[in-house]
Order: C-alpha cells, then sequence, then structure tokens
C-alpha cells in the first residue's frame, strides 16, 4: 500500500507563530517522511490566509527534491484555474527531469472564493470550465511533450515542453474529486481520484463507484484505486489520544469551515459549485458539533492499532486506496506532530506496506 505525507503549510491554531517557523517545521517534516519510509510528500497549493499557504508547490517540491534521493514528489494539488497551463507543464517537466522521475502531479480546482478574489479576472464561475480545459492540455503536454489547445480560456498554438519529458505520467496523475463533476473530470483526464477524509467513507462510496464506472467507460480498463487524505493523531496512549486529537482536529476543521465558509449559502447560485450548495444546507442542519462528529469517524487517528483497525474497515468499504496522512494541523505543537509521525512510521507503516 502506498502512503505519503500531505503538507498543508498552515498556522491556524498556533499561537504567534510566524510564517517562517511553519516552513521550517515543514520541511524537517518532509526530510523526516523520507528517512522514515514514506513513499511520497504531497504539497499543497494555497494562497493568502492562515489556513494553508504554499503559493508554488513545484518550487517547494524542487526544495525537498534536492534534499532526499528516495522519496516521491506529489502536488497536491496545483489548482489550474490559477495558472496557466503552459507554465504548469513546464514547471512540472522540470522538476521532474531535476528530481529523476519522482514527480506525482496533482491537479485541482480550487473552493475558496476568499483565495479567488485576489486572481484579478479569473471569474470563480469559469473554475469548472477552466479545469476541464487545462487538465487535458496539461495532461497530454507531459504525455507527448507539446501543448495545444483551442479552446476559449486557454487558446494556445502547438508549442514543445522543455525539458521534454522523458517518463509517461500515465500512471502519476491524481485529481482533487469532491464533488460529481470533479469525479468525473478526473475519470476522463484518466488521473486517480482524490478525496479528503471530510465525511464517514461509506457515504462515499457512490462517488468513488461513478469514478470507477467513469473510467472504464473513458478508458476501457480497470481504474486505478483512489487515494484518500487524512487528518491523524498518532499516539500510544490511548486515553492521551481520545482526550486530545478532537481539539486539535476540531480546530483544523474550524479553519476549513472558515476559508471555504461551507456553510454559506454563497454555493446554489455559482456554477459548477451547486453541489456543495447542498451540502451547505447539510452542514447548516448539522452545525458545527455535528460536522465534527462525522470528521472524527472518517479520519484515522489514536493509536496504532485504533488507526490500523479504520484503516481496514476502510479497505473493506471502498477496496484497496493509497493513503495520505497530515501529521502537522490544527495547533499540533512540532514535537507532538514529529513524535506521531515517528510511531506511525513504527508501527503503521509496516503493516500497510503488506497490503494489497
Amino acid at each position: 500500500m502506498d502512503v505519503g505525507v500531505l503538507q498543508v503549510f498552515a498556522s491556524y491554531g498556533w499561537p504567534d507563530l510566524d510564517d517562517g517557523q511553519v516552513y521550517d517545521e515543514e520541511v524537517r517534516l518532509a526530510l523526516l517522511a523520507e528517512e522514515l519510509g514514506f513513499d511520497v510528500v504531497w504539497a499543497v497549493e494555497h494562497h493568502f490566509f492562515d489556513y494553508a499557504f504554499c503559493p508554488d508547490n513545484t518550487q517547494w517540491l524542487s526544495y525537498v527534491a534536492a534534499k532526499t534521493e528516495r522519496i516521491e514528489l506529489g502536488t497536491g494539488a496545483v489548482i489550474l484555474p490559477w495558472n496557466d497551463p503552459l507554465r504548469v507543464a513546464e514547471k512540472v517537466a522540470l522538476l521532474d527531469q531535476l528530481s529523476g522521475g519522482r514527480v506525482r502531479f496533482g491537479m485541482g480546482r480550487g473552493l475558496s472564493r476568499r483565495e479567488y478574489a485576489p486572481f484579478r479576472g479569473i471569474d470563480m464561475d469559469t473554475s469548472r470550465a477552466r479545469f476541464d480545459e487545462s487538465s487535458v492540455m496539461v495532461a497530454e503536454a507531459l504525455e507527448t511533450g507539446f501543448i495545444e489547445g483551442d479552446g476559449p480560456f486557454y487558446p494556445q498554438p502547438r508549442t514543445p515542453i522543455r525539458p521534454r519529458p522523458q517518463r509517461s505520467f500515465r500512471d502519476r496523475l491524481y485529481a482533487v474529486a469532491n464533488s460529481n463533476d470533479s469525479v468525473d473530470a478526473a475519470a476522463r483526464v484518466g488521473a486517480r481520484m482524490v478525496m479528503f477524509a471530510e465525511r464517514q467513507w461509506d457515504h462515499r462510496l457512490p462517488a468513488i463507484e461513478r469514478y470507477r464506472s467513469a473510467y472504464r467507460d473513458q478508458h476501457g480498463q480497470p481504474p486505478p484505486p483512489p487515494m484518500t487524505a487524512d487528518f491523524t493523531y498518532c499516539h500510544a496512549d490511548a486515553s492521551h489520544a481520545a482526550e486530545t486529537a478532537p481539539g486539535y482536529m476540531g480546530s483544523y476543521l474550524a479553519s476549513l469551515l472558515e476559508h471555504y465558509e461551507l456553510m454559506g449559502d454563497h454555493f446554489q447560485d455559482m456554477a459548477g459549485y451547486q453541489g456543495y450548495g447542498a451540502n451547505a444546507e447539510m452542514l447548516r442542519k448539522l452545525g458545527e458539533t455535528g460536522f465534527l462528529k462525522g470528521f472524527l469517524k472518517a479520519n484515522a487517528y489514536g493509536t496504532p492499532d485504533e488507526i490500523l483497525e479504520t484503516l481496514d474497515k476502510r479497505r473493506g468499504d471502498l477496496g484497496p486506496f493509497e493513503l495520505a496522512t497530515c501529521f502537522r494541523y490544527g495547533g499540533i505543537p512540532f514535537e507532538e506532530a514529529e513524535q506521531g509521525m515517528r510511531l506511525f512510521a513504527r508501527e503503521v507503516l509496516p503493516v500497510l506496506s503488506t497490503w494489497e
């Protein structure tokens, strides 16, 4: 089973934590991930707010590449509507060249109107169409070495990508897919679907089955397993984990609700986000406390045995899957994050490595 470390570059939940310390801590965890035997480091793209801030994850991963030898490097994800597809293809091809073929390219379209607002000239209502157009352009460019497009947002004459990609990306494409239209888009471009542990996994199975069916129809072959992304807390003492983890996870969830305005009514009239409008109505009925209960059930945390039990149940619900887990979020002190990551690597990773 493939297991990675997700880095979100957050300062929400830590008092008086400056941006430099955030990056110092994330560097230490990225390098530790290779030492401990994780398969990949995933880096988000986010802007402007303490929820998460990494304005260029390809640049971040180029630094990690130079400091490591083995671990793979994942963009989790490049938000395509905020980036020119030609430049995305160039940056990913360059990173793959410099790292010796260690790149996994993940894509997303963005959900926060607070982040969209400063990107002048990019209307959030166009995000679906922009993603659908540019994702195909970038995927084909990474495969062929040339980028071209005749769509309304990114008309592009045939142009070479240099350095030319040396290795196929067919098995290295990922796409965040938390809504049905994003599920369809991931299948269409041939990417593995990525889902965050925001609600219970048995409730997510219909979306995964939708992806599997669409992938088979589009490509005539079995779909790859999905990747699930967890916010975890690993501790040897079950009582300590049960008492402590909900506070950190609740802090992260508060930042999530604030950043994405998930209980707001703006999604229902926004093109491509109507599904989030229906979810927002459900969340308003649940309230933050109800949302937290579901969030805790969805994520794998606790002792190593409890984490393995949770992940084994998920495997029973979904079948094989890849895992990305975040150890630094919600105000967790760095020492606790590091200790939890080391314990996870020592007692959970060896078991996961035996899973299909």
